[in-house]
């Protein structure tokens, strides 16, 4: 079984500018790919994990926010021949929470912080969540870690800022707090199992 990096998206990976309406709009955070490529390196399994509601809330079609994942995966290679092995994303949203579209208007069990995109990775992957990395910008991106049992990584860019204000309020704190997708990828690679 292999350990993996789960990455978020926005905010971690690419710039956090809200819903993502034109692709040519994503534009990846300074230094990711650099740190991608370096966990490909490592070889740990690098896996897209995102909640993505724009579809359930009736903005874009599902076949936008694979586009964008297109993109992601483009500018990861074109800037440092960077690669995710994997991309799962949730674009379902209960109605209370704003789910419009009625084929993605649900309650899932992959919309973090709950666990259902770590354990089909999991499955589907061969993974080892127990010995694998959530990075996140978002305290629900640490409660996913720590639902799922791996280690779970704030990273203080997207809205990460905004969550860790020189005092983490969450009542679950992350395993380790990173300036950045960089800073993360340093400190895994430098635990123990890594």
């Amino acid at each position: 079984m292999k350990s993996a990096v789960f990455l978020d998206r926005d905010g971690v990976l690419n710039q956090e500018v809200g819903y993502i309406h034109r692709v040519d709009d994503l534009h990846l955070i300074p230094g990711a790919a650099v740190a991608v490529r370096r966990l490909n390196d490592r070889q740990f399994f690098c896996c897209l994990v995102s909640n993505q509601s724009g579809p359930a809330r009736g903005y874009y079609p599902i076949a936008h926010v694979e586009a964008l994942h297109e993109r992601l995966c483009q500018l990861l290679a074109a800037e440092a021949g960077a690669r995710l092995d994997a991309l799962y994303f949730c674009p379902y949203l209960s109605p209370p929470e704003g789910g419009k579209t009625p084929e993605f208007t649900r309650w899932s069990t992959w919309r973090k912080p709950n666990t259902g995109m770590l354990v089909a990775a999991a499955w589907e992957q061969d993974l080892d969540v127990r010995r694998s990395f959530m990075v996140g910008d978002k305290a629900t991106d640490v409660d996913l870690a720590h639902n799922a049992g791996c280690r779970g990584i704030l990273v203080k860019t997207g809205y990460g800022d905004r969550v860790y204000r020189g005092d983490y309020q969450h009542h679950t704190h992350p395993d380790y707090l990173a300036s950045d997708l960089a800073d993360a990828a340093n400190w895994i690679c430098q635990q123990p199992q890594a």
